[in-house]
């Protein structure tokens, strides 16, 4: 299993980057799976369903199953990397796409557009691996994509799984 982060600052575009990636990974054959990072508060679970309540018993996990969908609600008191998270519960995944997680261990690939005006969120030392950008003097030493070149960048993924 592949893990790559996808890092950037908000309003970069790394979700419209990870559905592009998604699609292409699926068209080739993948089995994806996706982690996102969110900074605030959202509520995973509806209080006073049965799922709810076994957690609110005391349960460290609980799972609800339809006859199409799976959801997991667990614990995470102290913050999981994406390699952990996707070895504990993603292991059908070809590829797992973490959004976010800037500073977590691990391979990321920045998406970093003049537009935005910040500069880079990640160095080289943060595991940074290349750069989505409209940028050329940004980290010239690393691989640089186009903001639409999803192809090449599935392909930068997939050399790198091997």
């Amino acid at each position: 299993m592949t893990v790559i982060s996808i890092v950037g600052h908000s309003g970069s575009g790394k979700t419209t980057l990870v559905e592009k990636l998604i699609r292409e990974l699926c068209t080739r054959g993948l089995k994806v799976a996706t982690i996102k990072h969110a900074h605030h508060k959202v509520e995973l679970d509806t209080p006073g369903k049965d799922s709810y309540r076994y957690k609110d018993a005391g349960a460290v996990m609980s799972m609800l199953l339809t006859r199409d969908a799976l959801q997991l609600v667990a614990d995470a008191k102290e913050e999981r990397e994406p390699e952990q998270l996707a070895q504990r519960f993603l292991g059908e995944a070809d590829v797992v796409l973490a959004e976010g997680f800037s500073h977590a261990p691990g391979a990321k690939i920045e998406v970093l557009r003049r537009a935005c005006e910040q500069p880079p969120r990640c160095a080289i030392a943060d595991g940074l691996i290349a750069i989505v950008t409209d940028m050329d003097e940004v980290y010239p030493q690393l691989p640089h994509f186009a903001l639409e070149d999803v192809s090449g960048i599935v392909d930068f993924i997939l050399k790198r799984a091997k």
